[in-house]
Formats: structure tokens, C-alpha cells, sequence
């Protein structure tokens, strides 16, 4: 299959609240009051839990009947450690972004424990989402147009 490239747009609408559009989507992204924002919705590293979780439950759906899991139901818990003073302060040798993600899956199936865990190594391995927080990806930034 040939190469996908996937397209967004991020517009600063006021204060920190954002406005993001993919395609035929829109979602509002802000900071929590505690951090200067105005809470009118997630902030982006929020954003960055759901879609690993939101990632990794597609690759369950999509992929549970070809290994042979009677899949129920499923869903993620997700939680991530971040210090704001890399943020906020740019505090030297303190990370911008998550230091630690946990995620706890739920599976009601009747496959045996084995598989079950065998089933998850495989929705890690080919979660899009996971491979880019995992290896990483090169990010390439033009020089600003200024409007």
C-alpha cells in the first residue's frame, strides 16, 4: 500500500483555547484553569492519552476475530506522569511531556488468560499511536509564514 498522509489544522481561537480540524471534524482544546486556561475542554496531552487508548481498542475491534478472540467488550484505562514545570517554567532537566503512561485494558472474552495476553502484545505491536510515543518520530517544522 502506498504511503497515507494525514492532514490538520490547529488555530489559536483566544486565551488557550484551540480549535483543531481533521477532515470533517472539529474538537476544542484548552488548558484547565489551573494552568491558565479556560477548561473548555481537554488540553493536548489528555488528548495524547485517548488516542493511544482510542488506538489500541480499533486494533482490538479490528483485529479480535483473525486471532481468535471471542471479544466481548473492551476498553482502557490511562493515566500519564507529567511535571508542569517543564512546561510552564522550562525548568532544566525536567521533561515537557508524559515521564511514564500506564494503561490498564479490560477484556470480557472467554479466551483463556494465555491468549488474552497474547492478544495484547499484539494490539502494542500494531497500534500506530503506541509506535510513534514508543520509537518516536521525526518532526519536521518549516520556517513561520508570517501572515
Amino acid at each position: 500500500m502506498p504511503i497515507s498522509t494525514y492532514k490538520a489544522t490547529s488555530k489559536l481561537v483566544e486565551g488557550l483555547q484551540v480549535d483543531n480540524f481533521v477532515r470533517d471534524f472539529s474538537i476544542r482544546m484548552d488548558e484547565p484553569k489551573s494552568l491558565g486556561g479556560t477548561d473548555t475542554g481537554m488540553n493536548p496531552v489528555e488528548a495524547l492519552l485517548i488516542a493511544l487508548g482510542s488506538c489500541q481498542v480499533i486494533v482490538a475491534g479490528a483485529f479480535a476475530k483473525s486471532q481468535g478472540i471471542d471479544l466481548q467488550d473492551f476498553w482502557m484505562e490511562l493515566e500519564g506522569d507529567l511535571d508542569p514545570d517543564g512546561f510552564l517554567k522550562g525548568k532544566p532537566g525536567v521533561r515537557m511531556g508524559f515521564q511514564e503512561v500506564r494503561i490498564i485494558p479490560h477484556i470480557k472474552t472467554t479466551a483463556a488468560p494465555e491468549k488474552v495476553a497474547d492478544f495484547m502484545k499484539f494490539i502494542q505491536s500494531r497500534c500506530p499511536v503506541e509506535d510513534v510515543m514508543v520509537n518516536g518520530t521525526r518532526i519536521i517544522a518549516s520556517e513561520a509564514v508570517i501572515e
